[in-house]
């Protein structure tokens, strides 16, 4: 059940108070104007870009650029320490996914934003080797890949005006406005053929992020490896992909737009299946909510194409 507006801003409100320094929730203070909003990734730039539309002294800027696949290891550099340090906000995805920069924000005054507030969860199952997932009690591990699924996306946005809201309550309306145009744009843009992707064997990808992304559009996610340069797949779990496709029938095996595939490569050679790239969207030119709606669309077509 989809909480309501109120629970959402409540929700804003506590995640406000508590985070950005410890300082209580109120207007942010702004050099000339302007309110300074800092986002941690591409998909959560997107969403925000899409809530401040057309809304005058709001400059939204993108902390991690360039062609990235995940976050495991990015070390902030100096110009990344003096963009936190100038943001009056920051929005970040949560569930781990921004550890390397937890030192950063204790010493920054911003206010942080928290898209994954009041999300559900789905735990990384066979993933503990990687730390970015990691919950609030030892043992825990979520996926933090969260904007994979068009309903996290859709509350994600919800989240980030009504956050916006507090910071910046002279602009509440059309924060709220914009959020709710960019939902219905993603609920009657991506529009999936059910039946067809029922239809289809097993998903096996060389990213572990598409955990929420197989779960909305009902997809089985047979096996996912997390392939980068570093962490490559074991010789078992070679193996086992290996069965997975035989035993499936699999006409295709999937890697991440900006990840390896050297192993997917190899297993292709063995098999005959095969390899196509899915997108994560963790870089990109654009900004406002069509290319979060254009790169789900395309992952959704890959697939269909691919393994049917």
């Amino acid at each position: 059940m989809k909480k309501s507006l109120s629970s959402i801003l409540l929700a804003a409100l506590l995640l406000l108070t508590a985070c950005g320094g410890g300082q209580p929730a109120s207007p942010a203070p702004t050099e000339g104007g302007t309110l300074r909003v800092l986002c941690t990734t591409y998909p959560v730039y997107l969403f925000t870009t899409a809530v401040t539309k057309g809304v005058d002294g709001v400059q939204v800027d993108l902390l991690v650029q360039g062609q990235i696949s995940c976050l495991h290891d990015y070390t902030l550099t100096v110009n990344d320490m003096k963009a936190i340090e100038a943001a009056d906000v920051i929005v970040m995805n949560g569930v781990g996914l921004e550890d390397f920069m937890s030192d950063a924000l204790s010493q920054s005054a911003a206010s942080v934003i928290d898209c994954a507030q009041g999300l559900e969860l789905l735990p990384y199952e066979g993933h503990e080797e990687h730390d970015h997932g990691a919950g609030e009690e030892e043992g825990e591990h979520y996926d933090p890949h969260i904007w994979m699924a068009p309903g996290n996306a859709e509350r994600m946005l919800q989240t980030i005006a009504e956050a916006l809201a507090v910071v910046d309550p002279s602009h509440l309306d059309p924060y709220r406005s914009n959020s709710g145009t960019a939902v219905k744009e993603i609920q009657s843009g991506i529009q999936p053929d059910g039946d067809a992707l029922a239809a289809l064997p097993g998903l096996i990808t060389f990213h572990d992020g598409f955990q929420y992304f197989a779960q909305a559009f009902g997809l089985e996610l047979l096996k996912a490896i997390e392939e980068e340069e570093g962490s490559e797949a074991s010789a078992a779990e070679i193996r086992e992909i290996v069965s997975l496709v035989e035993e499936h029938h699999i006409p295709a095996i999937f890697t991440e737009k900006n990840g390896s595939d050297a192993t997917a490569r190899a297993i292709a050679r063995e098999t005959g299946c095969a390899v196509d790239t899915l997108d994560m969207i963790m870089s990109g030119d654009g900004d406002g909510i069509q290319p979060y709606i254009d790169a789900m669309n395309a992952n959704l077509g890959t697939i269909l194409e691919a393994l049917q």
